[in-house]
């Protein structure tokens, strides 16, 4: 398989906010790879560093040392070949729902009537097809996701990279918007670096999964292939045997970590 994206001895560090003479790694020598068309979630404890090797892989962010190659490019700069999604909208408020939707291509400069064409056809596909003009005041807030994937989505990226995307939805939303990602991901085929919190979501949406040790110094310290039959719906995957199988695994390694992390926020807090 074509390799997407491969971090190579990947460390991040920082000055400390109270004391610049300081510095803080917030992650160390990281290693993995993301094939083409493979769906990966990478969980971890709060502040373990998901986000800054996201932002790590969207070029965002450069590594202290290590490198990150795309599509065995060496990357450089902003990874064009990526789609980002973030945890909070980065919706323009003053645009209709359409009018966000097309702002990429209409950044690349394709021509107006193209764009509103395309934005149509992805506003139908995520289930908004009557709603491309309103504002986003005027949206739901599962509404608000669709219109923020369909955003992401119509540029047709390569790479997806998503940070707890639906984290603020309720439970029967946020499924919903699970299986609508997964349909349209089964129909593209893109590789996806998705991050979350929720050991459930991971499972029941990846092909594998990536858990990090707390910080400072955060690393991969397990990988497990989900081996579940799909296409799949999130809610009803759960009671699959393979699925409570890999939740006790991924958990037995999982829960350490975040009894770590919980105790270092604790001594900080203190």
């Amino acid at each position: 398989m074509t390799c997407a994206v491969e971090f190579s001895g990947v460390t991040c560090t920082f000055a400390s906010r109270d004391n610049p003479e300081q510095r803080y790694t917030a992650v160390l020598d990281v290693s993995f790879r993301i094939e083409a068309g493979e769906f990966v979630s990478m969980v971890g404890p709060t502040g373990c560093g998901k986000s800054t090797l996201l932002n790590v892989a969207g070029g965002l962010l450069e590594p202290s040392t290590g490198n990150v190659r795309i599509f065995d490019t060496p990357l450089s700069g902003v990874n064009r070949r990526a789609g980002y999604m973030f945890q909070a909208e980065a919706l323009m408020p003053w645009r209709t729902a359409e009018q966000n939707v097309l702002a990429g291509l209409e950044f690349r400069g394709v021509p107006m009537k193209e764009a509103r064409e395309r934005a149509g056809e992805w506003l139908k596909r995520v289930g908004l097809g009557g709603f491309g003009d309103r504002y986003i005041h005027q949206l739901s807030g599962g509404m608000r996701k669709r219109t923020a994937m369909a955003q992401t989505l119509i540029l047709d990226p390569d790479i997806i990279l998503m940070d707890e995307p639906f984290s603020a939805l309720d439970i029967q939303t946020r499924q919903l918007m699970e299986n609508e990602l997964l349909s349209l991901w089964q129909a593209k085929q893109k590789a996806v670096l998705f991050i979350t919190h929720d050991l459930d979501e991971a499972i029941a949406m990846s092909d594998r999964v990536l858990v990090l040790s707390a910080g400072p110094g955060s690393r991969p310290i397990g990988e497990f292939k989900v081996d579940i039959p799909r296409p799949r719906d999130v809610a009803e995957v759960r009671s699959h045997p393979q699925f409570v199988r890999l939740h006790a695994e991924i958990w037995s390694v999982l829960r350490e970590e975040v009894l770590k992390g919980y105790a270092q926020q604790m001594k900080a807090a203190a």
